[in-house]
């Protein structure tokens, strides 16, 4: 059956602020978990049409990028994993504020998906943004971040902490417990993301599917703290900006896959647990 978890993640930013804010931060921390022969490979990052993917009906930005992952992944994924096996294949239309994105991986065709469908609107608490069915609804697991929120302490860092950063040019922050009931703070957005986890594998279904749950949630919290704590790095910036940005990237990115030395997070295996800290 697999998993289907909706993630809410409020930020005290607007709908249109976000849209650069993300693609500058999919760029930056793309560089933190490259080298070494792991990382992120961009294949393609170019427009489509709405002639391309008739779902949207509007233009977009179409990425395909491969992510090599031998050395983040848990211990019992790897040592099973056959050769080459340890890719995966991302491919994302990006029809802002509307996105779907799809990871697969070739080896295990379509005993593995996840299927991503983001809406990003403006305020928070909405119910039902994806327009999903009675059924769907039943089954779907609803999880809040809060980027405030305590991070294990192997992600923690201080200059990437809202409950301790100020924006210089937008004077917002740091953000308190309670900051996203707190209606003196604007502008609030909310992105909504939707996944649909599949890992079909005898033995290993539940347990990979919440590893993979458990580091989605991870993953999340410490991008969009990230977002808001770089504000006054991309605050300002237009959509030509974020174009060129992303062009040096893929250059940088595959110099550093090659030949730069192994870094970035690892998805956790049970057995290995880290402290939480502000």
């Amino acid at each position: 059956m697999g998993r289907i978890i909706e993630y809410r993640i409020p930020l005290p930013l607007s709908v249109d602020e976000y849209k650069i804010g993300q693609l500058y931060g999919v760029a930056e921390a793309s560089k933190n978990e490259t080298g070494g022969g792991d990382g992120v490979e961009v294949v393609e990052n170019r427009p489509f049409t709405p002639e391309e993917c008739e779902q949207y009906k509007s233009n977009g930005q179409y990425t395909y990028k491969i992510m090599h992952l031998e050395n983040k992944l848990p211990r019992i994924i790897v040592a099973i994993a056959p050769k080459g096996s340890l890719q995966m294949h991302e491919k994302a239309w990006n029809a802002y504020p509307y996105c779907k994105t799809i990871y697969s991986n070739e080896y295990m065709e379509d005993s593995f998906h996840i299927n991503i469908f983001t809406w990003h609107k403006a305020g928070v608490g909405e119910e039902n943004v994806h327009g999903l069915d009675e059924a769907t609804l039943k089954e779907r697991e609803i999880v809040n971040i809060d980027i405030v929120d305590p991070v294990d302490s192997h992600d923690y860092k201080e200059d990437e902490d809202p409950s301790k950063f100020k924006s210089e040019k937008t004077g917002r922050g740091p953000l308190t417990k309670g900051w996203i009931d707190d209606q003196s703070i604007q502008p609030k957005m909310t992105c909504y993301k939707f996944y649909d986890i599949k890992f079909k594998w005898w033995g290993l279904q539940t347990k990979v599917e919440k590893i993979i749950a458990r580091s989605v949630e991870r993953l999340l919290r410490n991008f969009h703290r990230q977002v808001f704590c770089w504000i006054d790095q991309w605050f300002g910036m237009t959509m030509e900006d974020i174009r060129c940005l992303e062009d040096e990237a893929k250059c940088e990115l595959d110099k550093m896959r090659k030949y730069g030395e192994a870094k970035g997070s690892k998805v956790k295996d049970d057995k290995e647990k880290g402290a939480c800290k502000k």
